[in-house]
């Protein structure tokens, strides 16, 4: 299995961006995918959740409303949509996949892990 994630960057306070992990090596619509993030100094925290058909999605209180996580199964692709960005977003951004939606909230029991992309806010 291989998580290939982009789109990170820099940008100021209030931009956007778009994170994309692309996956290979597995049947993507058989996995929920999620989002993990971790600052200089500071444990992997999780993000955001979707399960396999999309039709599922859970966010941090900290993104809720700002945040939005998708999926195109054709394309093997999650996406997160990421606006009203704020320097505590700041971080190495990861994407996740787990064939159980539940584990995808809980970085300790993750399947599989993908390289991950700096995202930096600056005001």
């Amino acid at each position: 299995v291989q998580l290939q994630a982009s789109g990170g960057g820099s940008v100021q306070v209030g931009g956007s961006l778009r994170l994309s992990c692309a996956a290979s090596g597995m049947t993507f619509s058989r996995y929920a995918m999620g989002w993990f993030r971790q600052a200089p100094g500071k444990e992997r925290t999780f993000v955001a959740a979707i399960n396999w058909t999309g039709g599922s999605t859970g966010y941090t209180d900290s993104v809720n409303g700002r945040f939005t996580i998708s999926r195109d199964n054709a394309k093997n692709t999650v996406y997160l949509q990421m606006d009203s960005l704020k320097p505590r977003d700041t971080a190495v951004y990861y994407c996740a996949a787990d064939d159980n939606y539940w584990h995808i909230y809980n970085s300790e029991a993750v399947d599989y892990w993908g390289e991950g992309t700096q995202v930096t806010v600056s005001s």
